[in-house]
């Protein structure tokens, strides 16, 4: 065959072959190791010089003798243009290019600020010049991609929509950012090469290394990435901007992908940026660059359990995770789902084929062993973490330290600032920092958190940078703080409680109660943390005093089993402390926890029991009051309905001996109790009339006392009330209970209990036939089981169809 002659002759000739040698492209694109389009753009005569190295690849796939191969690479060098040359496919470097003659006089920088941008690209006549020495012919290409990548579909189809656009109004720059070892490289590169049918023009990548003592100066990045488009060493220009003006210059009109990996800061990559063109460029980086204009942001995260099980399974064989999967996904816990970590242990397991999964789960489950564990040949997880570490100024490696002091999942500025001993304020700002270095994460609003592993790596180095005695005046510092804290926002639900000492130093006094209890709901891991820390150390008053102020609380979140770990502290504390009345008020509220909240009904009569003997020693009737009240709750439970009964008399009796708030609300509660078991004995009228002294004293409480207490006793009695005029039929009666029951219910902001009893109201108007009134009770009712986010078919939903 003789080569054609005119535009494409390179391609007439590869055509030729490839038929001759009866491939087809995909056969011929495998062999040779190029892409399928850059292939096409061959033969149609689109790339018309390709690079020497690709066409001896196309040779040997075609097994062509001597003289066809020097033919081949003739036609080539023929459609080359001199001086400049096309960046092939798979980021193979290329030829040299010269760009106009640099200023006379020019040094290492130009002696006069150059232009931004040149006028026009290099001439296109310019002399070629040999390839630079020590620029090989694949400089900067592509890192062979992993074989068993795994996941990333919503990040990598987030990425695909972006780069679509074949003519792109703006260049294309995306910034990968996140934590240490979340696979931000492996990503780039899986998606560089996943774009190369698109950008046929090439794809580079280059190392900025900015973890290193001193990162890639964006001068010498220059350097290296226009040398692999084919600048002469000669003739690459001596200053930065020159070196960026000449960059855009020459990707002006290309098609092709660049990677710059792990970037130092904005200052690095900003000279490193097309200004127009179809290019896509990919920035990794651990730090989020928010000065970092028109990227296009994407932050990885760990995988999910079923993703982190996945990857384990592609690492390690499918078969040995299938033989072990809850080994398998406890595994994946432990390596906290970090990629780094997974595959380290997937890495792990190939290395020991007859290891079981679950001695691997069982080794990384101690935690002083797990980071030395996450290590296998040159892939660990601590120096990840150490090399951001040391990049961080002091301030900033104190706070991260001290984030290991940290109790719950997550914390706020407000908490750590007491464990790093800075204001909030401050310890908020470099929270931010560490956030942008991609060592902690935000969570909630105005909350962050570690991940897993950074923080057994933060705790390390509290141990190796810290003195014993600095940790334990940063745990007392904080520890205190939080108990004065927690008590402070308890006792805003105290009804008899005033402006107290404790309560105004910590600044609760005045808080909204759906703020107190918010923040003793979501700082319950810290105080309670510091509560037992407490115990241990001997502070007893303090556990018992805190104890006492979260007495009330405890009345408006019965559904907590903390307050079993919570009252046992305290009784505890009041017997090492040897105060026998605290014991028996916390013996009481821990047998009011067993029968109320943790429903060990048994458990919590020998705890009633317990608080009435020592109640009786005291000659303490309130007490007394107390025990007898959660001794009867406790047999009522059981169906104890005549002994539960008299204990509740005994109960009302001993009350009455006392003339204080708590002993009035008792009474009420007595009252409560005595009438359910009036009920159940089959005494109606007189559990009527218990119920109906009980609803009386509930709302002559509200009036006296208008407090969300009192609202919630009203609320409860007048809604049970309902329930047993309901349980007689008597609708139009348990109509106006129900009712009444919601008015209170709503002062005090408690939707589940409101949409609960509006289904019993429904149920009452639609026995009185009034079945439109209830259609639209039962739709508000339906609306708020809804927006209370619950799930499955509720008795609202059927009485509704």
């Amino acid at each position: 065959m003789t080569l054609a002659s005119g535009t494409g002759e390179f391609g007439h000739l590869l055509a030729g072959h490839r038929v001759a040698a009866g491939l087809t492209q995909e056969d011929l694109a495998a062999t040779a190791g190029v892409s399928l389009r850059a292939l096409g753009d061959m033969e149609r005569g689109r790339t018309r010089g390709p690079q020497r190295r690709t066409v001896r690849a196309l040779a040997a796939a075609l097994g062509l003798d001597g003289a066809q191969s020097a033919a081949l690479e003739g036609a080539a060098q023929s459609g080359r243009p001199r001086g400049v040359r096309q960046v092939p496919p798979q980021g193979q470097a290329v030829g040299p290019v010269v760009p106009p003659a640099a200023p006379a006089g020019a040094g290492p920088e130009p002696a006069a600020p150059p232009a931004p941008e040149p006028a026009a690209p290099p001439a296109p006549d310019a002399a070629a010049e040999p390839a630079p020495p020590g620029t090989p012919p694949g400089a900067l290409a592509l890192p062979r991609d992993l074989a068993d990548f795994t996941a990333r579909e919503q990040a990598l189809a987030e990425l695909a929509a972006l780069t679509a656009d074949e003519h792109p109004a703006h260049p294309r720059v995306v910034l990968i950012s996140g934590q240490p070892g979340l696979g931000k490289t492996a990503f780039a590169l899986h998606a560089a090469h996943a774009l190369a049918p698109a950008f046929p023009d090439g794809q580079l990548s280059l190392d900025l290394g900015g973890m290193a003592a001193t990162p890639l100066a964006a001068r010498e990045a220059l350097g290296q990435v226009l040398r692999a488009l084919g600048v002469a060493d000669g003739a690459v220009p001596a200053g930065t901007e020159e070196r960026a003006g000449l960059f855009r210059a020459l990707v002006r009109d290309r098609r092709l992908v660049l990677v710059l990996d792990n970037a130092a800061d904005e200052a690095q990559v900003r000279p490193l940026l097309p200004g127009s063109g179809p290019a896509v460029t990919i920035v990794t980086s651990r730090h989020a660059l928010p000065g970092l204009e028109a990227v296009h942001r994407l932050r990885l995260d760990v995988l999910s359990p079923a993703e982190a099980s996945a990857l384990l399974a592609r690492i390690a064989g499918p078969e040995r995770v299938e033989a072990a999967p809850d080994a398998a996904a406890e595994l994946a816990r432990l390596c906290g789902y970090l990629p780094l970590a997974l595959r380290i242990a997937g890495q792990r397991l190939v290395a020991r084929p007859q290891q079981p999964v679950a001695q691997l789960a069982r080794q990384l489950a101690a935690e002083e062993n797990r980071l030395d564990l996450l290590e296998t040949g040159d892939l660990a997880v601590r120096p990840a973490f150490e090399l951001s570490y040391r990049r961080l100024p002091e301030q900033s490696r104190l706070v991260l330290r001290r984030c290991a002091l940290t109790a719950g999942a997550d914390f706020t500025a407000s908490v750590l600032a007491r464990y790093a001993g800075l204001s909030a304020a401050r310890t908020e700002l470099v929270l931010e920092q560490l956030v942008d270095a991609g060592l902690v994460q935000p969570a909630a609003p105005e909350r962050y958190r570690l991940h897993d592993l950074v923080r057994l790596y933060a705790g390390e180095r509290l141990t190796v940078d810290e003195t014993a005695e600095a940790v334990a005046e940063a745990r007392t510092r904080a520890g205190s703080w939080l108990l004065r804290e927690a008590a402070a926002h308890g006792l805003r639900f105290d009804p008899d409680h005033t402006a107290a000492e404790g309560a105004a130093a910590a600044g609760a006094d005045s808080v909204p109660l759906t703020e107190a209890a918010r923040w003793l709901e979501e700082e319950h891991p810290e105080w309670l943390a510091a509560l037992y820390r407490a115990q241990r150390e001997g502070r007893h008053r303090e556990v018992i005093d805190t104890a006492e102020a979260m007495h009330w609380f405890s009345d408006r979140l019965v559904s907590w089993d903390l307050w079993g770990e919570v009252f046992q502290l305290s009784v505890d504390a009041a017997r090492a402390s040897g105060d026998r009345q605290a014991e028996a008020v916390h013996v009481n509220y821990l047998a009011w926890t067993y029968v109320t909240c943790l429903h060990r009904y048994r458990r919590g009569i020998e705890l009633a029991g317990e608080g009435l003997a020592l109640a009786r020693g005291l000659g303490d009737h309130e007490q007394q009051g107390w025990a007898l009240t959660y001794l009867g709750t406790g047999l009522r439970h059981l169906q104890r309905y005549q002994e539960a009964g008299e204990s509740y008399q005994r109960a009302a009796e001993a009350f009455a001996e006392v003339d204080n708030r708590a002993a009035m609300i008792g009474r009420l509660v007595t009252l409560r109790g005595a009438a359910t078991c009036l009920r159940h004995l089959g005494r109606a009228d007189e559990a009527q009339d218990s119920r109906r002294r009980a609803l009386a004293r509930a709302l002559e409480l509200v009036e006296r006392w208008s407090s969300p207490l009192m609202h919630l006793m009203a609320a409860v009695t007048a809604h049970e009330l309902g329930q047993d005029r309901a349980a007689l039929k008597r609708w139009p009666a348990a109509e106006k209970a129900y009712r009444q029951a919601l008015v209170h219910y709503e002062a005090i902001g408690r939707p589940d209990s409101m949409t609960k009893t509006l289904t019993e109201l429904g149920t009452a108007l639609i026995e009185q036939g009034r079945a439109d009134e209830a259609r639209e009770i039962l739709t508000e009712a339906l609306t708020d089981l809804s927006a209370d986010g619950r799930r499955g078919r509720s008795p609202v939903q059927g009485l509704s169809d």
